[in-house]
């Protein structure tokens, strides 16, 4: 293949980012200098095996990796889908990988049903849970049909050895609809699941009671549930954390997590301080605000872009590192360009309340989507 069709990119961040825009552009990719000036260079054990994960659920894409594996070149073929199980390993937690089906799902030939093994709750990465209340709200807005779109935990693998289970089920869809979000509503509940495995089950009652305190003073609808696994279902390391999502009356949710130190570090966790904290990252998260949590943000924009072509529009707090890197990314494999304006606390409708407090500055996303069609989907 001549060298010039070929998207040039070096070091080894945003990988998924330009392996999810390859696929779907079906645009090739090479990627050079990944971590060539480390004393250990090349691609990690993680990113081989999300190289893996890439190619079972592709048919005829071909990826390439030099000797030292510090090149990388992946020309893509066609997103079939189907039944895949795949081992994610113990480096990078199992919500990794999800973000990337959840990103290719709807445009797979065959609706996803994919088993990952592995660590579903780390410090480093979404886990399972989170994923599960940001990212899949944000897809039901998009997807005309969201009937078997679930996320199962089969087993909780807290780090370092994991030993988790996470079942995901995804529709394909033909075409994904236009969407105008642009009302975040007030806060009018907050849920929450404190988990725990191999620990005390006392563990996650005393993180509940701490949340509870700091939380109650702003809300009083707040339920935080527990969630002890024992025996087989609760892998192989000890470990505890905390979930929690704040809905709004317009349907938005808000999530943030924590997670203990992992087993062997050193540094014990207390599930006071955990509680405290995971309640403090709520509030960070609603004080950012807008109608998709820092998490959701870069998928909002990826559905925005390759839907219909019509006018999108999103609201969201301050844009993450992560999300202006993927509109970048965007504007280099689709060639679209995002609207965005600031809307500053001022300008947004405070007829019911005059001392309506929305917290940060909110960006509104907007967009006219490349009219992507699924045109793999079978039609019977």
């Amino acid at each position: 293949m001549p060298r010039e069709r070929f998207k040039e990119y070096t070091g080894s961040n945003f990988l998924r980012q330009r392996l999810v825009l390859s696929a779907l552009s079906a645009k090739p990719i090479r990627v050079t200098k990944i971590r060539h000036r480390d004393d250990d260079p090349g691609i990690r054990d993680f990113e081989s095996s999300l190289l893996r994960l890439v190619d079972k659920i592709t048919n005829g894409s071909k990826l390439e990796v030099n000797d030292t594996g510090t090149t990388l070149t992946f020309v893509p073929g066609i997103l079939t889908g189907g039944r895949v199980e795949h081992d994610c390993g113990e480096e990078r937690g199992i919500g990794y990988f999800l973000e990337l089906l959840l990103a290719l799902g709807p445009f797979c030939k065959n609706p996803l049903h994919v088993t990952l093994n592995g660590v579903t709750n780390n410090q480093s990465d979404p886990s399972v849970d989170l994923v599960k209340a940001s990212l899949l709200p944000v897809i039901k807005k998009f997807v005309l049909n969201d009937e078997g779109l679930d996320i199962k935990i089969a087993k909780r693998g807290a780090a370092p050895l994991g030993g988790g289970v996470v079942v995901l089920r995804m529709p394909v869809a033909r075409q994904l609809r236009p969407v105008q979000v642009v009302d975040q509503g007030k806060i009018k509940r907050i849920r929450g699941v404190a988990w725990a495995v191999r620990v005390s089950p006392n563990v996650p009652n005393r993180v509940v009671d701490a949340t509870k305190g700091v939380l109650l003073k702003f809300l009083p609808d707040v339920y935080i549930y527990t969630d002890h696994f024992t025996g087989k279902k609760s892998g192989k390391s000890p470990g505890f954390g905390l979930i929690l999502t704040a809905e709004t009356n317009t349907g938005v949710f808000l999530s943030a997590e924590v997670c203990s130190n992992p087993s062997g570090s050193g540094t014990p966790t207390v599930p006071e301080e955990l509680g405290v904290l995971g309640a403090k990252m709520l509030l960070e998260e609603i004080f950012r605000g807008g109608c998709a949590d820092s998490c959701a943000q870069s998928l909002a924009a990826l559905y925005m872009s390759m839907g219909p072509a019509d006018v999108s529009k999103y609201l969201v707090g301050p844009l993450s590192p992560y999300t202006v890197q993927f509109l970048r990314h965007t504007r280099d494999f689709l060639d679209l360009m995002f609207k965005l304006e600031t809307k500053k606390e001022d300008d947004i409708d405070t007829e019911n309340d005059a001392e309506l407090r929305t917290g940060a500055d909110k960006v509104v996303m907007t967009c006219v989507g490349i009219g992507f069609s699924n045109l793999s989907k079978r039609t019977t």
